[in-house]
């Protein structure tokens, strides 16, 4: 399998994550979003939005970071992601998107160019702006893992490392960058601490790369 990756990249974060926690043998190639190789003529025939992660299994291009890990999930059984049970399934599914379609797409890096470059903002600004949606994001969700009789005190479902906290970590180490208080989430930061003392989670972050 070859990952088209970004270290910093969130969605590539979640797929490292997924792969090495899968213990899936994998190939890298870097995307650098800063110097805008996803809008190369090369990347743009492999993702045509432009944007990253995709993965090429044996050919088969597969794109947006929750999609592969689905793939992934169900197509390497071994150490699965997501409860066989659907309404845990769903319910996992709603926290994993509450990261990947509420949270993220509002600051990930185009956003913030274009806040900076097209209209103007400046830095301060556009941390406002990132710590804004950070807290309205993070504030449901903890509410929503705290208030849950699934959280009993390990990961986001139950004692299984599952698709929630695969999208849950990048989203803090983000939030960490840009400064945000998290002093308001003590459950995310408990579940953060937990998936932290797993080795294949560490091998994954930008800063282990």
């Amino acid at each position: 399998m070859l990952l088209y990756d970004y270290l910093r990249s969130s969605a590539a974060t979640r797929v490292r994550i997924g792969l090495n926690y899968k213990e899936l043998d994998y190939t890298k190639t870097d995307i650098n979003l800063l110097n805008n190789v996803q809008q190369s003529d090369d990347y743009l025939s492999v993702s045509h939005s432009g944007l990253i992660p995709t993965l090429d299994d044996n050919g088969n291009l597969i794109h947006q970071s929750l999609a592969i890990l689905e793939y992934l999930d169900e197509q390497y059984k071994s150490k699965p992601i997501l409860p066989t049970d659907n309404i845990a399934r769903a319910y996992v599914r709603g926290l994993a998107l509450s990261v990947a379609c509420d949270i993220h797409p509002l600051n990930n890096l185009r956003v913030l160019n274009y806040l900076t470059k097209n209209l103007q903002q400046s830095d301060e600004e556009k941390n406002k702006w990132y710590q804004h949606w950070i807290e309205l994001g993070l504030t449901g969700l903890e509410k929503t893992i705290s208030n849950s009789k699934n959280y009993t005190g390990t990961y986001c479902y139950k004692d299984m490392f599952s698709l929630a906290d695969i999208c849950l970590i990048p989203q803090l180490i983000n939030a960490r960058r840009f400064n945000c208080n998290l002093e308001n989430y003590p459950t995310l930061i408990a579940i953060d601490k937990e998936c932290m003392k797993l080795e294949t989670v560490l091998k994954a972050l930008p800063s282990n790369q």
